[in-house]
């Protein structure tokens, strides 16, 4: 089967997915320096996405726009259907429940236990459960498919480095997103645990059938977790394809990421 068989399947088996984002046109400078220059994405359900990219070149700039941290000059975000570019906060706040964010540094309040990290979203998003009333099954069910049932009363000093990210991921899983964004999951941890996270996302993505959008620099991650890879170049989406397809490229700025 040759390349374009190949890019119509993909595309064909794409389009009857369901589109969990999309962004078109994405645009956002500050002062003389274009961070974003017309960026385009899309997220289909159940899809495991790689963006990889050097630093500077707008990758922590995007994801913001995308929760809506930060406000893009121009273009349109789309998450299940909705742009969060028109949306007020109340409606911002639904959107995101819908939303697992595990932060490159895991973001866990040292101050807080385990449980309490956990409780954290379910009392900040009550609507999405309104009828709960006993946090311990979601908290135990979150905490067991990152396997880490045992660190429920512990505190994060108490925790390794790969359980602080194990237990921030449990943390994006509690509210049950149909949508991941980890930035940079293996970003600080050593070979070994690195691959401990890796094939996490992978059990996390079988178990929930979550959409993930995978911000990253580690070439062994983007191998083993991504279906389609995006490679950000000087704010654009400059190469798509599969991994193969791209560590195979001819193209000097797309070599340079897989050397």
């Amino acid at each position: 089967m040759n390349q374009t068989q190949n890019i119509l399947d993909v595309t064909k088996e794409q389009s009857e997915k369901k589109l969990m984002l999309e962004i078109v046109d994405l645009r956002k400078s500050f002062g003389n320096n274009h961070v974003l220059n017309g960026f385009n994405l899309e997220l289909f359900e159940g899809e495991n996405l790689v963006i990889m990219g050097k630093s500077g070149s707008g990758k922590s700039v995007m994801i913001k726009c995308l929760v809506g941290l930060m406000q893009a000059d121009s273009g349109s975000i789309k998450v299940m259907g909705k742009d969060i570019t028109k949306l007020n906060r109340v409606e911002l706040d639904n959107i995101r429940t819908e939303i697992g964010f595990l932060f490159q540094g895991n973001a866990l309040y040292d101050s807080m236990t385990v449980r309490e990290n956990l409780e954290f979203p379910l009392r900040r998003h009550k609507k999405k459960f309104e009828n709960l009333t006993d946090t311990t099954p979601l908290i135990t069910e979150a905490l067991e498919s990152v396997g880490l049932a045992h660190t429920v009363n512990l505190m994060p000093s108490e925790l390794s480095g790969g359980m602080k990210k194990r237990i921030a991921l449990a943390r994006a899983l509690i509210l049950k997103p149909k949508i991941i964004l980890y930035d940079e999951p293996t970003s600080g941890l050593d070979p070994i645990t690195s691959k401990e996270i890796i094939e996490l996302m992978r059990r996390v993505q079988k178990q929930y059938k979550t959409s993930s959008l995978i911000i990253t620099h580690d070439v062994d991650c983007a191998r083993v977790v991504s279906e389609r890879m995006i490679l950000l170049v000087d704010g654009t989406n400059y190469a798509e394809g599969t991994f193969t397809e791209l560590a195979s490229s001819n193209d000097e700025q797309v070599k340079a990421f897989f050397k």
